[in-house]
């Protein structure tokens, strides 16, 4: 079948998506994000000037017509240097997706609401939606210029320091180019996808693979949410329970191996706050090493969505009592290191871990336990915005002043603050989705039900506030080394969330 993408004339199979015949062209802009349900917008595209979801656009449908990527988009440097400039972009990996979407509306139009609709079609979990709005208020007013003053360096570490995985910030990842395995597997590599009873089935080709694999796209639950952990006994004062949550990285795992090589992957540009840390989440580099190793030939291996909800590790459910001196329980589900976590800033809290069923859980994630076990004592105090401060060192604190959400953090030498910004930005983001919307379902037995992107309720951009972010500077000579501050912004602003919510017992508020 033929078509164009970016002038060139092309021939593609006529089976399978656009999403497919871009990546089997050597497209790397267009990612792969929810595999494909055409939730996330990080495979949009322009058909004929208008942008299109690729995942979920069977190729037969565009036969002899235009097809537009981020590699050939007019005016792309502009974009990539503006939504650098305001810490609009992290991992990288829903950004190409969202600039297709966002370039393609007039110019005259991109108001915040009218770009708020527009990203409707679109997930973003690191940047808070805010940075984003900010480099398209750049590019309207026509401030956006090269810097060369800025260090790049600088601004790695400290993304690095927040992220707590190797990163990098340049406008090559606003484009797509930070290095994900999924994108750097040689063009000859086998292809290896789960199937629905566990074992891994490989092919020549993605398309064919989820053929071999069998699975049915999963689709939202229509059971409820469930709290898994009972609240202990006690006369208390204040209490909290949370339940499932995944951490919902955009990229979902991937890893790639040669025979007899090292894999490749999965955190190229960054680690999904520590979602992808723990052993279950580097089973895809261990089956690409064996799998690479059993035919011969380089192999990638990459987990689904459901996949990724399915098996990918959860932040550890649990359920707190606290009397007003601070002391109290907290009952959390049984997880390798939390319990230190959480005695490391609240040593009054004594702590049961339990067993429940369920997916696996991580101590590796955003602040496990320790975010919990601070933020419940800090409802105690009288101070509607009181100072919280990390096992690290760093401090922050929030409040939600006519529904913009402001901030404060502490965290030793800055380094770059564009950076900072923007991942406290993400931080509040991800802290008042926890508190108000997000959750999965899962069953009696385990099972994990919510396996859609939309189901893990991710704020909107439409439903997020601004946040407004004030750094610390500390005074010239200070020796002062730089810690992440952004987790304890994720704390601050979850206190000030589960204040305005007037204390619920149960977390997400939204969906108790």
């Amino acid at each position: 079948m033929a078509l164009t993408v970016d002038g060139r004339e092309v021939t593609v199979d006529a089976e399978g998506s656009l999403l497919d015949a871009l990546r089997g062209l050597g497209v790397r802009s267009a990612k792969d994000g929810c595999s494909p349900q055409g939730q996330c917008g990080c495979c949009t595209v322009w058909v004929d000037g208008q942008p299109r979801v690729s995942c979920v656009t069977p190729v037969s449908r565009v036969a002899r017509r235009a097809v537009t990527t981020l590699d050939a988009l007019p005016g792309r440097e502009e974009w990539a240097t503006a939504l650098c400039a305001t810490g609009g972009t992290q991992c990288g990996f829903c950004t190409p997706g969202i600039v297709m979407r966002l370039a393609a509306l007039d110019p005259a139009s991109r108001t915040p609401a009218a770009v708020g609709q527009a990203l409707l079609a679109h997930q973003c979990r690191c940047t808070g939606w805010n940075t984003i709005l900010d480099a398209v208020a750049l590019l309207h007013e026509g401030t956006v210029a090269h810097d060369g003053v800025r260090d790049l360096a600088a601004a790695s570490r400290r993304a690095t320091i927040e992220g707590r995985a190797a990163q990098s910030v340049s406008p090559e990842v606003v484009l797509g180019e930070a290095g994900f395995a999924a994108d750097t597997a040689p063009d000859d590599a086998l292809v290896a996808l789960m199937a629905a009873d566990g074992s891994w089935v490989v092919a020549e080709s993605l398309a064919e693979a989820r053929r071999l694999s069998g699975k049915v796209q999963g689709r939202r639950t229509t059971i409820p949410v469930s709290w898994p952990v009972a609240l202990p006994d006690g006369d208390w004062v204040r209490t909290l329970q949370t339940t499932w949550l995944d951490p919902a990285p955009l990229e979902t795992d991937a890893a790639w191996c040669r025979p007899g090589g090292e894999p490749v992957g999965p955190d190229g540009n960054g680690g999904a706050f520590g979602g992808k840390a723990s052993g279950a989440a580097s089973d895809v580099a261990r089956t690409a090493r064996r799998l690479a190793d059993e035919h011969g030939r380089p192999v990638l291996a990459l987990w689904t969505r459901e996949d990724s909800v399915r098996r990918g590790p959860k932040r550890p459910p649990l359920a707190v009592g606290l009397r007003s001196d601070g002391t109290g329980v907290i009952r959390v589900a049984r997880t390798p290191g939390v319990a230190a976590a959480i005695g490391s800033v609240a040593p009054g809290l004594e702590v049961v871990e339990v067993d429940v069923v369920g997916p696996s859980t991580s101590g590796a994630v955003r602040g496990a336990g320790w975010v919990e076990a601070l933020v419940a004592i800090g409802s105690l105090s009288d101070d509607p915005a009181p100072w919280l401060a990390s096992p690290e060192g760093a401090r922050a604190r929030a409040r939600i002043v006519d529904g913009v959400v402001r901030v404060e953090v502490e965290c030793g030498e800055v380094l770059d603050e564009v950076v900072l910004r923007g991942y406290c930005s993400g931080a509040a983001h991800m802290a008042l989705g926890w508190v108000r919307s997000e959750a999965i379902c899962v069953d009696a037995d385990g099972e994990v039900h919510d396996l859609t992107m939309r189901s893990l309720g991710v704020l909107r951009a439409v439903d997020t506030p601004r946040v407004e972010v004030d750094v610390a500077h500390p005074a010239p000579g200070a020796d002062c080394e730089p810690v992440n501050g952004s987790d304890v912004v994720f704390a601050a602003v979850a206190l000030a969330a589960w204040r305005a919510e007037s204390f619920a017992t149960c977390w997400p508020t939204m969906r108790a």
